[in-house]
């Protein structure tokens, strides 16, 4: 265990005299250095997440601590714990400093990826937003699943007319970010527990009321420590322009492009995604559901 820190310790060393050389150039991606403050923060024990348990904090002024084998099992690897649960109690010390210097790898080497996944299209507007507490309300995607492509397109174009004109009557009830959007999320599990759910709906002032036979989901600007709902208020909005085909390729991706990208440029910049216990996704329609959508949005950790 002394060898692993000691091993990350000079890593990190070496990589900031390397990028220190290269920031008068600017090829160096500004928050690789705040990844790396983060990184050796955590290796010293000083300034330790306040989720590790003690016998993690405890092995930084006793090493001889190590010698208990439940000491071993939080450090290294950690406790079984609920499937989905992602918090470092559960998948020890060592998945949390892994954690820590991919942190590292995504500043380093995202931006670039960034740039080349923009073939055909490319990112006009990014910002990080943090609204007050909302509502989404909408329908769920599964209402118009048909035997056919053809039937599916003609059952949603019906059904959203009326998403669209029930939600357009809510006047008094807008939040500030009025645009019809796809929402996507998994309830608070990983990916490969809960199958992602999508829902055809707007971001409503909180409490709204909730119309007939529409679904609601709430978002609040305070962490709630737990996983699930209420989710979190804030987010990465990206708007795009180009291809519209080229913009929604999904080949080869994670979740498509627009949903690659604006991932990957979060990450670039050293900000947190509250994977799983707080994530949600959603496609923007700019111009209604109509019309293609052209931005994207990403739960975030402000």
């Amino acid at each position: 265990m002394q060898s692993i820190l000691a091993r990350f310790k000079q890593q990190n060393a070496r990589l900031r005299m390397y990028l220190k050389e290269l920031e008068p150039s600017g090829a160096a991606n500004a928050p690789v250095f705040k990844a790396l403050d983060d990184f050796d923060r955590e290796l010293s024990g000083v300034h330790l997440d306040a989720r590790l348990p003690q016998e993690v904090t405890g092995m930084f002024t006793d090493f001889t601590t190590m010698r208990e084998r439940n000491v071993r099992e939080q450090v290294a690897g950690g406790k079984t714990g609920p499937t989905g649960t992602d918090s470092v109690e559960i998948f020890g010390y060592i998945n949390h400093l892994k954690n820590c210097d991919a942190q590292v790898q995504w500043c380093l080497f995202m931006p670039d990826v960034v740039k080349h996944q923009q073939a055909g299209f490319k990112v006009d507007d990014f910002d990080y937003k943090q609204m007050p507490s909302m509502r989404f309300i909408g329908v769920d995607d599964s209402l118009f699943q048909s035997d056919t492509d053809e039937e599916y397109y003609e059952k949603k174009k019906a059904s959203l007319k009326n998403v669209t004109s029930t939600l357009n009557a809510l006047t008094e009830y807008k939040s500030g970010f009025d645009h019809d959007v796809w929402f996507g999320h998994h309830f608070g599990r990983g990916v490969e527990v809960e199958p992602g759910h999508g829902f055809w709906g707007r971001f409503m002032k909180a409490d709204t009321p909730v119309p007939e036979g529409f679904m609601h989901f709430d978002f609040t600007s305070e962490y709630v420590d737990k996983p699930g709902l209420p989710y979190l208020s804030k987010f990465a909005l990206a708007t795009f322009s180009g291809g519209i085909d080229a913009m929604h390729d999904d080949e080869g991706t994670d979740g498509g492009r627009m949903y690659d990208v604006t991932r990957n440029i979060i990450l670039g910049q050293g900000v947190g995604i509250p994977y799983p216990d707080k994530y949600w996704i959603a496609e923007v329609f700019l111009d209604g559901f109509d019309k293609p959508s052209t931005a994207y949005m990403f739960s975030v950790v402000l």
